[in-house]
């Protein structure tokens, strides 16, 4: 599976930005997505993950209920929208497949494949 993360940019605090994630394959239904981030200095942590079916999904505490991930497996791309974003969010996100058919996973340990990233800046 390879993926291609887009949508990054500037935005001021307080503002939204949606990212996309495109993946190959015929596969793509079958995968557990996840975006993760890593600001600078700092480890790459979870963000968002959704199932394969796109039934069920998980957030890290820090972005709950301002960030929602979706996935639409007819075009084989998974997405993350930003609502409400705080400086904190500036990092580079990455989208990640998991493994065919396992449950969403919160470590990076859980995910075989990376988009190559995508910078968020947010300015206060």
């Amino acid at each position: 599976v390879q993926l291609q993360a887009s949508g990054g940019g500037l935005v001021q605090a307080g503002g939204s930005l949606r990212l996309s994630c495109a993946a190959s394959g015929r596969t793509f239904s079958s995968y557990p997505m996840g975006w993760f981030r890593q600001a600078p200095g700092k480890e790459r942590e979870f963000v968002a993950g959704i199932s394969w079916s796109g039934r069920s999904t998980g957030y890290a505490d820090s972005v709950k209920g301002r960030f929602t991930i979706s996935r639409d497996n007819a075009k084989n791309t998974v997405y993350l929208q930003m609502n409400s974003l705080k400086s904190d969010d500036t990092a580079v996100y990455y989208c990640a497949a998991g493994r065919p058919y396992s449950d969403i996973g919160y470590a990076t340990n859980g995910y075989d494949y990376w988009g190559q990233g995508t910078l968020v800046t947010v300015s206060s």
